[in-house]
């Protein structure tokens, strides 16, 4: 292991040429002070033509504004709340690709990157660090980039799984900026109702995936009378971190990485950050190998638990925009979908609120014109609203239709059976 020394912010990505793609390390964990000092670079005119990657990141993104027109431009592999106004207006961009081969676009250099600029736990007595709440791809990144530039930060955690070496970093810089913590609202009723038909789909012994917010905390806690759960997922927050301490979730039924937490990271209070901390029955793992199908399949009764934006009367889920206006990103519902459908007694299951908060079905005719098919109609399985669950596995189109108007709000089901019948004709509803 080489001496540790340390630099500044500014004198680190001074080094980074105009033109470089830049990967940052996302969520709650980005490398604040580094893009501060690239602001002042172009600020100054010092630099130009920078493009950005990234999965969501938690707060003030300026490499995705108007103000940096032709120096920074963000290409992000998942969009949120703090760039999509920006995405949507044309001064940023989204980069479509399943989370779980973003690490391959740096491994197999199609986006070369020019510097990667990562957050990272203070090192070890061997000169190991952790990327702590956000592993994602950036290890690939650091494999990968011309100039690896590392914040290392008491306020990460040092989790353990794919851990780095010092020695693999070009610049060192020391900042104490606390990391982003996010409190997500208590569930609505109708979150409540949706938790529990989706929590009936899971039995003892399973190992699940899902997301973060409301609705996934209103699922966790519905499963409080589990026993043996196993988890396996990209992220988690405090709803699952709940369900470890309790020992509801406890892996001890898994095939692989028996007994363990898998993910790839995460977003939620201090508690969650804490709890990774040196913790070996925890593991942050690559993107590459949390969202791969066929790791995924490998723990049987794999229940994979998504969202969805809208769904057709066909099953197509689209999960990543609102017609044209994106919204998120591909994420990895695909893959936990395969790899969930794959899994020896495994489901995959969507679930999400019957309407918008405007009154809007969310079962539809059709997608909204240039919505994202996330997943296709072919892949889905477990379709679950306030108002039951369905499995379209196996089931024709006129069958689907059905199926997916006996879940939807009762005030728009008479819309949807009238468009069932121009499309599917006089006799659709006798099918059975």
């Amino acid at each position: 292991m080489k001496p540790i020394t340390f630099t500044t912010a500014d004198e680190a990505v001074s080094h980074i040429p105009s033109g470089s793609h830049i990967h940052l390390s996302s969520v709650a964990s980005v490398p604040h002070c580094l893009i501060q000092a690239l602001c002042r670079r172009a600020d100054a005119g010092d630099v130009r033509d920078l493009h950005f990657h990234h999965f969501h990141t938690e707060g003030p993104a300026p490499y995705s504004e108007e103000r940096y027109q032709g120096i920074f431009f963000d290409q992000g592999f998942f969009v949120g709340p703090n760039v999509r106004k920006n995405v949507n207006g044309g001064w940023a961009d989204y980069l479509p690709v399943h989370l779980g081969e973003s690490q391959k676009l740096y491994r197999e250099r199609i986006v070369k990157l020019g510097a990667a600029l990562v957050n990272v736990s203070m090192p070890d007595e061997q000169g190991r660090v952790s990327l702590g709440t956000s592993v994602d791809c950036s290890v690939a990144a650091v494999e990968s980039a011309d100039i690896v530039i590392g914040v290392c930060n008491p306020n990460v955690p040092f989790a353990y799984g794919d851990l780095l070496s010092v020695d693999q970093f070009d610049y060192l810089v020391r900042d104490d900026t606390p990391l982003v913590t996010a409190a997500f609202a208590e569930p609505t009723p109708t979150e409540v109702l949706i938790g529990k038909n989706a929590a009936a789909l899971v039995e003892d012994g399973d190992c699940i995936q899902m997301g973060i917010g409301a609705l996934p905390n209103a699922l966790a806690a519905q499963l409080g009378n589990h026993k043996h759960l196993g988890l396996h997922t990209e992220m988690f927050a405090d709803g699952l971190l709940g369900l470890i301490k309790k020992g509801v979730i406890d892996g001890t039924r898994k095939k692989i990485d028996t007994g363990k937490v898998v993910a790839s990271f995460l977003l939620g209070s201090q508690d969650v950050y804490s709890f990774i901390d040196k913790n070996e029955n925890v593991l942050m793992r690559d993107i590459k190998y949390v969202n791969d199908p066929y790791v995924i399949r490998q723990n049987p009764h794999m229940k994979a638990i998504n969202s969805a934006v809208e769904v057709d009367l066909t099953g197509q889920i689209c999960a990543d925009s609102i017609g044209t206006r994106i919204w998120s990103g591909t994420g990895g519902q695909l893959e936990f979908v395969r790899g969930a459908s794959m899994s020896e007694g495994g489901k995959s299951i969507t679930a999400f609120a019957s309407q918008t908060k405007y009154g809007g079905s969310k079962i539809v005719p059709e997608l909204h014109a240039g919505a994202g098919v996330v997943t296709p109609r072919a892949d889905a399985h477990w379709v679950v609203t306030e108002f039951g669950a369905v499995d379209l596995y196996g089931k024709s189109l006129q069958e689907r239709a059905r199926l997916l108007i006996s879940i939807a709000h009762p005030d728009n089901r008479e819309e949807l059976e009238k468009a069932a019948f121009d499309r599917f004709g006089p006799h659709w509803h006798l099918v059975r």
